[in-house]
C-alpha cells in the first residue's frame, strides 16, 4: 500500500466509526495497523471536499466488486495479478483454504526479543520453521538475539527447508497457543529455501552476514553462492536504473543518506549525484565532506532502513532490482 493508499484508508477508518473501524483492523497484519494507526494518529484537520472524495471512490468499488458473484476467482485474479504467481500461491493458500496459523500470527505482535526468548530452546529446526512465517526483518532482529553457533545452524537449515507439512505446522501451532491454532486439509505450504534466507540476511550486519556464509560454504558452496546470488546489498543500489533511484531519493531523508553513503563506492555516490538536481548534489557532497568518522553500526542501520524502502518499492513494483554480489570507523 503506498502512501496515498494508507491516508485514504486511514481517512476511511475514521469516518466508519469507532465500531466499524476495530471490525476492520481484525483483518489487518502488524505492519498495516502500525501504518494506519500512525497516519490515523498524525491526521489534523481533513477537508469536507477529500473526505467525500474517499467515501465516494470507496462506494463505487463496493458496488463494482459486489456484482462479481465469485468471490474466490476475484481474489485469486487479483492477488495474482498484484503479486505473481509464486507470491500469491502462499496467501491464497492461506486465504482461500482456511489455513489457521493463530500460534505463529501471535508472534508477529510481539517485541522480537521477546519471540527471541520464547523460542531459544527449541530445537533449531522448530526455530527456522517458526521464523519463516514472520517477515525477514522481525525473523532477522529474532536472530541477534542467538550465540553465533545458533543463529548459523538456524539459518543453514532456513536455506534447506523446502516447505512444512500441515501436520507439523498444525502441532507447532498447537505448541506456541500454549506457551503464551492449524488445518490437515492444506497442502504442503512452499516456505523456506534460498530467497528467504537472502531475506533474512539482508537485515543483518556485515559481520554477522559474513559469519553465516562463512558457515553454510562449509556445508555447501553452491548453496552459500546461491544465497548471495539471492542477496540485494546496499551496493547493489548502483544496478537500479536512474528511475529508481529518482523514486527512491524522494522518500530517503538527507541526514540517514549522508551516513549512508559513508564508506560506499565512488561509483555509487556519483549514480545518487546525477540523479539530484544540481544544487541539491552540490549540497549533498558538502555534507558528506564535512561530515566526521560515522561507528559501522550506525553506518549499517542507515543503509538497512533506506533498503527497506528500496523493498518496498520494488515490491510495488515501482522499481526493478538486480541481484548482489567489529565495531569499526568509517572515514
Amino acid at each position: 500500500m503506498n502512501d496515498d493508499g494508507v491516508h485514504k484508508s486511514a481517512l476511511l477508518l475514521m469516518s466508519l466509526g469507532e465500531d466499524a473501524a476495530v471490525e476492520v483492523f481484525k483483518f489487518l497484519g502488524p505492519k498495516e495497523v502500525q501504518k494506519l494507526g500512525f497516519e490515523m494518529a498524525n491526521m489534523n484537520s481533513v477537508k469536507r471536499e477529500e473526505m467525500d472524495a474517499v467515501l465516494g471512490d470507496f462506494i463505487a468499488a463496493t458496488q463494482n466488486r459486489a456484482n462479481l458473484g465469485a468471490a474466490d476467482e476475484y481474489i485469486r485474479s487479483v492477488l495474482t495479478k498484484a503479486l505473481g504467481t509464486d507470491k500469491a500461491a502462499n496467501l491464497l493458500d492461506r486465504i482461500l483454504q482456511g489455513n489457521d496459523n493463530n500460534g505463529i500470527e501471535s508472534l508477529k505482535w510481539m517485541d522480537s526479543a521477546a519471540v527471541a526468548e520464547l523460542i531459544r530452546n527449541e530445537h533449531p529446526q522448530i526455530i527456522a520453521t517458526i521464523l519463516v512465517h514472520l517477515e525477514p526483518d522481525q525473523s532477522s532482529e529474532v536472530m541477534s538475539n542467538f550465540p553465533e553457533r545458533v543463529r548459523n545452524d538456524v539459518l543453514l537449515r532456513i536455506a534447506t527447508l523446502e516447505g512444512v507439512q500441515p501436520a507439523a505446522l498444525k502441532e507447532l501451532n498447537d505448541v506456541l497457543t500454549q506457551l503464551l491454532s492449524g488445518s490437515d486439509k492444506l497442502k504442503k505450504s512452499a516456505i523456506g529455501g534460498v530467497q528467504m534466507a537472502a531475506d533474512i540476511l539482508n537485515f543483518m550486519g556485515g559481520v554477522v552476514e559474513a559469519s553465516a556464509v562463512a558457515n553454510i560454504r562449509e556445508y555447501d558452496p553452491e548453496l552459500a553462492q546461491k544465497i548471495q546470488d539471492k542477496m540485494f546489498t546496499f551496493d547493489n543500489v548502483l544496478d537500479i536504473d536512474d528511475r529508481g533511484i529518482q523514486l527512491l531519493m524522494r522518500e530517503v531523508q538527507s541526514d540517514s543518506l549522508i551516513i549512508a553513503l559513508k564508506g560506499t563506492s565512488q561509483a555509487l555516490r556519483e549514480k545518487i549525484f546525477k540523479n539530484m538536481s544540481q544544487r541539491a548534489a552540490e549540497m549533498l557532497r558538502e555534507d558528506l565532506e564535512a561530515k566526521g568518522p560515522v561507528k559501522l553500526s550506525e553506518v549499517e542501520g542507515e543503509q538497512k532502513e533506506i533498503l527497506k524502502i528500496v523493498r518496498r518499492l520494488a515490491d510495488e513494483g515501482q522499481i526493478v532490482l538486480g541481484g548482489s554480489g567489529g565495531e569499526g570507523m568509517i572515514e
